[in-house]
């Protein structure tokens, strides 16, 4: 999904996110950062845009990122998205949906622990952004069912999970 050449690029430092703004540029994608222990990309997906904003903690060796979701929580709506958020979860093998208390945001997390700053490659960080987005993309249907549709969690992943058969 992106784009990764390393030519050129043989000393990046130690922060992970020199990495990112680079696979930022090579992708074209428009990219903020705003200090060195954060940068935020704007990335285009299947359903919506997405702002993923990739934290590096390096006391803690700790690449985090959020893949926030063009999508708004209503307030009356919370409980049916949470108990939705809990279900799609359930589904995950890395990563999980949340909603971002401070606008009420859905956003997909991600973070990798690594036992020093090298550890993080163009490797990892494009399969970071590659999670964000596929997971971000899947499940995106789920989520605009039970706001829009007034579906329930059940219903809006039995809508949105089909798997088809065949080819057409």
């Amino acid at each position: 999904m992106t784009v990764v050449n390393m030519e050129g690029y043989d000393n990046l430092g130690d922060n992970p996110l020199d990495i990112l703004e680079m696979i930022a540029g090579q992708n074209e994608w428009p990219y903020e950062r705003s200090t060195e222990e954060e940068i935020t990309v704007a990335v285009s997906g299947e359903w919506c845009d997405f702002h993923i904003r990739y934290f590096w903690i390096a006391e803690d060796n700790l690449l985090q990122a959020a893949g926030m979701l063009d999508m708004r929580v209503p307030e009356k709506k919370k409980t049916k998205i949470l108990e939705t958020i809990n279900l799609v979860n359930e589904r995950l093998a890395i990563g999980h949906f949340a909603i971002w208390t401070e606008d009420n945001t859905l956003m997909f997390r991600y973070s990798n622990m690594v036992n020093t700053s090298s550890d993080v490659t163009a490797d990892t960080c494009e399969r970071i952004t590659d999670t964000i987005l596929a997971e971000s993309n899947k499940y995106y249907p789920v989520f605009q069912f039970v706001l829009w549709a007034d579906k329930s969690p059940e219903e809006a992943i039995a809508s949105a999970m089909l798997d088809t058969v065949g080819e057409a």
